[in-house]
């Protein structure tokens, strides 16, 4: 017998995709997290492509999986994809030292973090601008 299965947490016009422990720190993922951040897919997967930091090319990777789980498990249409989330978590932290002089040390933190991206296909512009009523000059 297994586990009855867990509801959906996310809306139907949500697809996300996580990546676990990136061996960068949380506060410089998310300089690059911040570049993508509410902008349409096709221009955040350009704004990775030619970002000069080292994650960016990670960040791409997980930007085009949330894509492809939008288009292939959800049905949503790519062209119409924003990037609604980017959260950026701590994960572990790796511990090391560096001998120092006269018999002391000092410690090194090496941190991890995890990326979740949230991509939510947008309601069309034609049907918000329909429901508004038009003013009268």
């Amino acid at each position: 017998m297994s586990k009855p299965s867990r509801p959906r947490s996310l809306k139907e016009t949500e697809a996300r995709a996580i990546l676990r422990t990136i061996r960068i720190s949380p506060r410089k993922l998310n300089v690059v997290a911040e570049l993508i951040r509410g902008k349409a897919a096709q221009t955040a997967l350009a704004e990775l492509t030619f970002s000069k930091r080292r994650i960016a090319g990670t960040v791409k990777k997980v930007l085009q999986a949330a894509i492809a789980n939008a288009e292939n498990n959800h049905q949503l249409d790519v062209d119409r994809l924003v990037v609604a989330e980017a959260h950026v978590g701590k994960s572990i932290q790796m511990r090391r030292f560096h001998a120092r002089g006269r018999g002391r040390s000092a410690s090194i933190v090496k941190p991890y973090s995890h990326l979740t991206v949230i991509v939510r296909e947008r309601v069309a512009e034609a049907k918000a601008k329909a429901e508004k009523p038009a003013k009268a000059a």
